[in-house]
């Protein structure tokens, strides 16, 4: 069963069946059929209709399902964690204490956040008039989600707009699709309605186009590839949709001459390394002043020779696979076209049983230059391309130069150094001596073209609500006193 629509699993009507791979192994996880349009037509309609209902409890209501939703997916984290290994091949550890516990954490805080939709105080802004202001809930959510981290980005989507009173419909990545599924029944489970939460899996080309463009779908909410973010925009703009977007990234990490360098050699590769390199926010480009640079290279270096690649159900691998071959194979292909115009240590496909999977060793590409392909496009790999600077101002400007803005980090112990970098450099989110940690209680989100709006935290529920502003009338007169500036009437 592949689609979970009106509180069901059921099965795709294409007939179109698609194996769920394990990247570690090549061996087929699940199979799945794919949906059609009309399946998506069905699953928003049964978002359509538990719209009025769901809508209409009380925040303690919903914070009471989703308390209760915690607790179950609590019970049953291993299951959620070998699945999430399996399907999009993480290591064990990885989805152990981060994908899954960050799930869990997520969900206990929107069951809080639903009862703390803050609107400005019920007022007399008008010497006549009493106003207040109402956040309501939007309507139908469409949402397409990634394959790089399918439980976590399906929360993401899910739990703000339904803690908000919405209802979703949500497209998973098709080759990564069965946590997303097992996550929906799980909620319905813990009560939340039937509708309220729909799951459809099928091809872009057709179930995506139809989410993007459906008249009932009332917002679109999107994490992917900045190329396709321009498509769900170019559909929103037909129906004049509100859109969320979490687009790619290329982030900075800046390491300046006064820096802990041991502790920024292991952020580097705790940063770049994290779900093998697939990850928006994973630290991509690193600027590291001239007078610590070589060594820098060389302790990242030695630290990448000690990463330990291996099957992802090992509780001691530090490096799965790829998502896929394919995936690998591109890698692969940008790193050599790399090794024309800069210094490529490590990397390269491991031999033996590791080549039956989609793996890629650790990559340090050193003497990258700014204008080079490896430092300015997206690898999404566990790949490190690094260049000197001279001055603050040449760091800040490096780190600025890219298209995108979605995180960033700068490493130093001058206060007033990390203060400026902090502030100038144009990203969603700057750590400073550290580089990939989130919680629930603050936002995720981008600048540029690595998109706009926020997940996560309770700035999330400005993308999934609608802000009504409510007016009294204080005096019970008929004619009011602005009336003579449309008509006056005689005495």
């Amino acid at each position: 069963m592949s689609q979970f629509i009106n509180g069901k699993l059921i099965d795709g009507t294409t007939g179109e069946t698609v194996d769920v791979i394990d990247p570690s192994n090549g061996t087929v996880v699940d199979t799945i059929t794919l949906a059609s349009s009309d399946d998506v037509k069905l699953a928003v309609q049964a978002a359509r209709d538990a719209f009025p209902a769901w809508s209409g409890a009380t925040p303690a209501e919903r914070s009471a399902v989703l308390t209760k939703f915690a607790a179950l997916m609590e019970e049953r984290a291993e299951e959620f964690a070998q699945l999430e290994s399996r399907q999009a091949g993480k290591p064990i550890r990885l989805t152990r204490e981060f994908d899954v516990p960050g799930t869990i954490d997520n969900i206990s805080f929107f069951a809080g956040a639903a009862r703390n939709l803050e609107g400005k105080a019920t007022g007399e802004y008008s010497a006549d008039h009493t106003s207040s202001i109402r956040r309501e809930a939007i309507g139908v959510i469409g949402s397409i989600s990634p394959w790089n981290y399918p439980l976590q980005m399906a929360a993401w989507k899910i739990l703000p707009a339904i803690a908000a009173g919405n209802t979703i419909v949500l497209k998973p990545a098709e080759i990564t699709p069965l946590t997303t599924l097992l996550f929906a029944q799980v909620a319905t489970e813990a009560g939340v309605p039937d509708g309220v939460i729909n799951v459809i899996t099928g091809r872009g080309s057709t179930v995506g186009a139809e989410l993007l463009r459906h008249p009932d779908v009332d917002m679109l909410s999107f994490t992917g590839s900045t190329g396709v973010g321009r498509t769900v925009l170019e559909a929103a703009a037909t129906t004049a949709k509100r859109v969320h977007l979490e687009l790619g990234g290329k982030a900075p990490f800046v390491v300046f001459d006064d820096a802990d360098l041991e502790a920024a050699i292991h952020g580097a590769v705790a940063g770049s390394l994290i779900n093998t390199g697939q990850d928006c926010t994973a630290a991509t480009r690193a600027i590291v002043h001239r007078s610590v640079y070589e060594d820098f290279i060389t302790g990242v270096a030695d630290l990448y020779s000690k990463v330990r690649l291996g099957p992802t159900q090992d509780p001691a691998t530090d490096l799965g696979p790829l998502v896929s071959q394919a995936r690998r194979d591109k890698v692969a292909e940008m790193v050599d076209r790399a090794r024309a115009y800069a210094r490529v240590i490590g990397g390269g496909i491991p031999e033996g049983e590791l080549a039956n999977g989609s793996f890629f060793r650790p990559t340090l590409v050193a003497d990258a230059t700014p204008d080079s392909e490896i430092f300015r496009d997206e690898v999404f790999g566990p790949v490190l391309a690094v260049t000197p600077f001279d001055t603050d101002d040449e760091a800040i400007e490096l780190a600025n130069d890219t298209p995108y803005g979605l995180a960033a980090s700068a490493w130093t112990k001058d206060v007033y150094r990390a203060l400026r970098a902090t502030r100038e450099i144009r990203s969603g989110c700057v750590w400073v001596n550290d580089h990939i940690p989130i919680i629930s209680e603050m936002p995720h989100g981008g600048v540029k073209q690595s998109g706009f709006g926020k997940d996560m935290s309770t700035y999330s529920f400005d993308e999934y609500t609608v802000v009504k502003h409510v007016m009294f009338d204080l005096t019970g007169e008929k004619a009011k006193a602005w009336h003579r500036t449309i008509f006056a009437l005689e005495d």
